[in-house]
């Protein structure tokens, strides 16, 4: 008889950066939110306020995107004085993750996952030595959201999802206010049946 598989607990991450690419440029700030758990039979929504996790880093290199750091409106010379050590975040939030994971397999959800996830695992392995997600324990929003509703995955964007898919808190580049916002996106996708014939 085959063992139940482990429970997933997903963790909705959202991350600020100064840049395109990890290693050149800088994340400045992370957030984290349990959106939920899947067991072998269920997914339960978590409240996403309960358990978070924030911090803002020091700048790992002297470039940046003056674009992209506008997006976050982060002040890059106050967090060259006063931001966590990345080595010290990152070790804080892989063991913030392993304790909130207790017996599930920590998963990592973000929309869209890939500029988030880049920058996470890179920081992960480059300070840490150490993924508690792995090397590919991440789920992106808009390949499930496109897989629900039978769309090509380039044409999904939130304005194309029904509103009661849509958190009702505002996104504020944030990482933290992010992070919750997505994780009660992340748990509407999952209840969600998906796109049935003539219906949204």
């Amino acid at each position: 008889m085959a063992r139940p598989p482990r429970p997933s607990l997903y963790i909705s991450v959202d991350i600020e950066a100064d840049g395109p690419i990890p290693g050149p440029y800088s994340m400045l700030s992370i957030g984290a939110a349990v959106a939920g758990r899947q067991d072998a039979d269920a997914y339960t929504a978590a409240d996403p306020q309960a358990r978070t996790f924030y911090r803002e880093l020091r700048p790992i290199s002297e470039d940046f995107v003056p674009e992209a750091l506008a997006v976050s409106g982060l002040d890059r010379a106050r967090l060259l004085r006063e931001g966590a050590e990345p080595k010290a975040v990152l070790y804080e939030f892989s063991a913030w993750v392993r304790r909130v994971s207790g017996d599930a397999q920590p998963v990592m959800c973000g929309y869209p996952a890939a500029y988030d996830w880049t920058f996470l695992y890179w920081y992960l392995m480059r300070f840490t030595g150490a993924s508690p997600f792995g090397h590919s324990g991440c789920m992106d929003m808009k390949t499930l959201y496109a897989t629900k509703a039978r769309m090509p995955l380039r044409a999904v964007a939130k304005g194309t999802m029904p509103r009661h898919l849509l958190s009702r808190r505002r996104h504020t580049h944030h990482a933290l206010d992010d992070a919750i916002e997505q994780a009660e996106l992340f748990s509407n996708l999952m209840a969600w049946p998906g796109m049935q014939t003539g219906a949204s």
